[in-house]
């Protein structure tokens, strides 16, 4: 047999060594490029009957201002990030 033909053997033998099956590979990471989700932001309601629930009820809306200023931190924070 001539040397030409044992080579082509050869490296036809070693390209079917490449075809044995494989752990198949990991999903690939979906990335979301996007603004946080946002909630709207309400204010609750207030009907104080006293000095009490006034003190409450201001409380309750300064808590509430608190949230909805965090939401507008949290977009300023990420559109700065993307820029």
């Amino acid at each position: 047999m001539p040397n030409y033909a044992i080579g082509l053997i050869s490296l036809c033998l070693l390209l079917l060594a490449g075809c044995a099956s494989a752990p198949q590979s990991a999903e690939p990471l979906i990335i979301s490029i996007g603004c946080p989700a946002v909630t709207p932001c309400q204010l609750p309601l207030a009907a104080p009957s006293s000095n009490g629930d006034l003190l409450t009820d201001a409380e309750a809306l300064e808590t509430a201002w608190a949230e909805c200023a965090a939401q507008v931190d949290m977009i300023r924070a990420h559109q700065q990030a993307q820029q």
